[in-house]
């Protein structure tokens, strides 16, 4: 009785330990690389990321274009010396609040977007210029609806009014560029069949 209690535990601890069975680990690591293989990165999702970063970077880029041609009025109002202290804070469809800020900055940037991804040709320019007669004109009467909202105040109909006006300019701008689709088609189809 003589023995020392530390190798006695130690002892007892190494035999109650399992031993594992010879293969054990390989058989183990093959089996879970059959049940559960591993995930290759795909090549898909890398595009998408880089375009949703894209489309992020054009959103900020056409939200501070929009801005920027915003405040260009305003600025040269303040230039003008005549003028009196009413008539230099006009006020617009985003100084009502944040939330009409941000439906009046997300119409005109996705408006202007639109803009810019049209493919005018000699084939469709009468057609392109025709909607844009019509989406200046629907420019005058949001200018005119502005200052209405200058001269009489905010109200709901002329806050809806407004808009509206931008929801009409931005439906305008999508038949355009169906139509420009649908012709571009059956000019494809035309030419498949010939």
């Amino acid at each position: 009785m003589n023995q020392d209690l530390r190798t006695l535990c130690k002892d007892a601890e190494e035999q109650e330990k399992p031993r594992l069975n010879s293969g054990h680990r390989a058989r183990f690591s093959e089996r879970l690389h059959q049940e559960v293989p591993e995930r290759k990165p795909r090549p898909i999702l890398f595009f998408v990321k880089i375009a949703a970063v894209l489309f992020i970077m054009i959103s900020i880029g056409v939200y501070f274009f929009v801005n920027k041609e915003v405040r260009l009025p305003k600025e040269d109002t303040t230039l003008v010396k005549s003028a009196s202290k009413t008539d230099l804070q006009e006020i617009s469809l985003g100084d009502l609040s944040p939330d009409l800020k941000k439906v009046e900055n997300y119409y005109l940037a996705t408006i202007n977007l639109e803009l810019a991804k049209l493919e005018v040709s000699q084939e469709n320019k009468d057609l392109v210029d025709g909607f844009m007669e019509r989406l200046a004109d629907l420019n005058i009467e949001y200018q005119r609806l502005n200052k209405e909202l200058n001269t009489i105040g905010p109200n709901d109909q002329t806050i809806s009014a407004l808009i509206q006006n931008l929801q009409l300019r931005l439906r305008l701008l999508q038949k355009l560029k169906d139509t420009l689709n649908e012709l571009k088609s059956s000019k494809n189809e035309t030419a498949i069949s010939i």
